[in-house]
Parts: structure tokens; sequence; C-alpha cells
């Protein structure tokens, strides 16, 4: 069974969505679950159409706050604030017509948001066929295996061995989100800055 987001008008969207569970529940047929919601409120997975190339989900000058595991974006004139950036990394990315697009990654897994290892793919979904002029990776740098963004800690089976960085290693994460991005290697920078929150504008 697909579901589709459904425009609220009066309670319809409502009863539809208890009539779907209801009967998920009654015939045992299983619903789709949500995907991790992204800062603007997009649901990524099958629960939604089919990609699309989205637009700004912010105004111009707006002030956006993209919290861990979570991906948004705004338009030209607009600022990105990355919250308590210690373990984390963020990836801002600079498009060509000036609006920007934001991921805060998350060392672990926060509830219902995205894991390290689906965090490009879902800032690569909302930036879609747009240009990119620059990545910037910022955050938590000697913190973070380049691996993370292909596979997440709680991807691994108790006691298998998780790699551990032993030190910095700013090219192999520019490798990893470049390729996770689909951009070019020079396209992407990468800054040691774990010290809380950032805020890009």
């Amino acid at each position: 069974m697909r579901v589709r987001r459904v425009p609220r008008v009066n309670g319809t969207a409502l009863l539809l969505v208890t009539a779907l569970l209801a009967y998920g529940s009654s015939t045992g047929v299983a619903v789709a679950q949500a995907q991790p919601a992204d800062a603007s409120g997009y649901l990524p997975g099958a629960v939604m159409s089919p990609p699309r190339t989205p637009g700004p989900v912010a105004p111009a000058s707006a002030h956006l706050r993209v919290s861990e595991g979570q991906v948004g974006e705004v338009g030209p004139g607009g600022t990105l604030t990355y919250p308590g950036v210690t373990s984390c990394l963020t990836v801002t990315v600079r498009l060509q017509d000036g609006g920007m697009v934001g991921a805060h990654a998350s060392l672990f897994q926060v509830p219902g948001e995205y894991r390290s290892d689906r965090i490009l793919a879902a800032a690569g979904q909302r930036i879609g066929g747009r240009g990119v002029r620059a990545v910037e990776v910022r955050g938590a740098v000697g913190a973070w295996d380049p691996s993370y963004f292909t596979r997440a800690i709680e991807s691994y089976p108790e006691g298998a061995e998780v790699p551990v960085p032993t030190e910095p290693d700013p090219g192999g994460l520019a490798r990893a989100v470049a390729d996770g991005l689909g951009v070019p290697r020079g396209k992407v920078t990468v800054e040691d800055l774990p010290d809380g929150d950032q805020r890009v504008g």
C-alpha cells in the first residue's frame, strides 16, 4: 500500500490517515512508516510521491535551525544555524542560485532523524539537479572516520569492531562528502570547528 501526502482540508486528511491505520491493524497489512523528517518537514522514502527537484523551502532572508540528523534549506540571503556542534559535522552546500542546503550529521543517530550513512543522500535529494558552487564541512573532524558516511556506527552488529579515527582525516572526509553528494572533490573544504553553535549565512 502506498501512502501519499494529502492536503489538509478540514478533517479529511486526519480521517484518511486514521482509516488507513485502522485498516492495516485489522487486516494485518503493513502500513508504510514515515521516514525521518528534515528541518522543513520533508519526509523522504516510500511515503512520498516520486522525487522531484525541490525549490527553496524557506523564503529569502529566512533563518533556519538544522538540528542533529536533519537536512534543511534556505533561499538566497537566508541563514542556517546548526545548534550544539561538539561531536557532529555540518555540511553546508552553497548552490549556484545563492541558496543553501544544510545537513547536520551526528555521530550517533538521534531517534527519528537521519543516520550518518543516510544524511548525504537526503541532502543530495534536496539539491536535485541544481548547480553546486561549494560545500563546507565543519565540526569535530578528529571524531569522524570517513566511513561513517557510508556505514553508520549503529549499523555494526554487537561485538563488531567499529572503525575509530586515530588522527583527523580532513582529506578522507572531503572525499566521502564529495562522493556522497556527487560533486567534484575540489568543491569541498573541511574545517575543524567543534565549539558549539554554527551560523552560516
